[in-house]
């Protein structure tokens, strides 16, 4: 869903900026620090008097000089006279990161959640990633997102065709496909009475051959064939009757989750304080699998119900 503009430069922003930069300081320190534990390892194995209890301090710078000496530079990065552990290490920033930092510095728009709220996903993220993130939904945080799966693939599904057109002028690294829902909002009731007691909508499969009316069958054969270890439900359009809403999304996110072959599937719901996404998600993700619930998103935690066979659609 293509987000509301909001105000310039409000707390979000900083927030926001200041986690991306804590993040690439801990990226750089990590990288830092993994490369210093290493030369100290080569050196102790490039001279056994280092495991010499006898040994004097300046033995031990001696030993030091003489690995730093042997030890050829990275011939891809850049060389500097006298050598820094910096430049001999080359840590870069990665791309998706360095144009998240660009692109929320820069701008006065900023994602709908609350910093709160995507630090749910993104302890997830940080456990998980590199994973395979689906997101319906393209808007403001879609760089934020595939930021934080770096080395993963992050794919969005978008129902504004010329939305899409213009991300993917500014940021067209984002994998993002145009799909179409056939709901509206003010179906909802309905829609949750019929499949309520239809037992067509507690069979676990492919959503491409689900009988139940809620299965989206129309999305690329790509997004069905990968088993999804994120899936972040904040699209369609939910917020005016006639809106295509999330209904089908919410249900077809819970049954992708119980037809992967194994393990589990994180799934989160955005704009839960809406009676759609409320009530769907309690129902189709289950009350039972819910883990945490932070301001406006739901966390869910979906296992696979492939792997037995006997298991209710949700947990008594």
């Amino acid at each position: 869903m293509r987000p509301k503009p909001q105000s310039p430069m409000n707390i979000k922003l900083i927030l926001l900026c200041a986690f991306f930069l804590l993040l690439l300081l801990f990226i750089t320190k990590s990288t830092f620090s993994s490369s210093s534990s290493s030369s100290s390892s080569s050196s102790q194995l490039q001279n056994p008097l280092s495991t010499n209890s006898t040994e004097t301090p300046d033995d031990n710078i001696q030993i030091q000089d003489q690995a730093e000496t042997n030890n050829s530079p990275n011939t891809n990065c850049p060389t500097t006279t006298p050598p820094s552990p910096l430049t001999e290490t080359c840590t870069k920033t990665p791309p998706s990161l360095a144009n998240a930092l660009v692109h929320y510095a820069t701008t006065n728009i900023t994602p709908q959640q609350t910093v709160k709220e995507i630090s749910v996903s993104l302890r997830v993220l940080a456990q998980k990633s590199p994973c395979n993130f689906l997101v319906f939904g393209l808007g403001y945080d879609s760089l934020m997102w595939s930021a934080l799966n770096h080395g993963g693939r992050t794919l969005f599904l978008e129902e504004d065709k010329s939305w899409i057109n213009q991300i993917k002028e500014k940021f067209p690294t984002l994998e993002s496909y145009h799909v179409e829902y056939d709901t509206k909002v003010n179906e909802a009731d309905e829609l949750m009475n019929a499949v309520g007691s239809d037992e067509e909508c507690r069979v676990v499969t492919d959503p491409r051959f689900s009988k139940c009316r809620l299965a989206l069958k129309g999305f690329p054969s790509e997004v069905y064939d990968v088993e999804w270890d994120l899936i972040m439900v904040d699209a369609p359009t939910g917020y005016h009757e006639a809106a295509p809403g999330r209904m089908t999304a919410i249900y077809t996110a819970g049954l992708m989750a119980r037809n992967r072959e194994s393990g589990e599937t994180d799934v989160f719901v955005h704009d839960v304080d809406r009676v759609v996404e409320d009530k769907f998600s309690k129902a189709f993700l289950c009350e039972g699998y819910l883990k945490e619930q932070e301001g406006r998103i739901r966390h869910f935690v979906v296992p696979s119900h492939r792997t037995r066979s006997a298991r209710p659609f949700c947990p008594s």
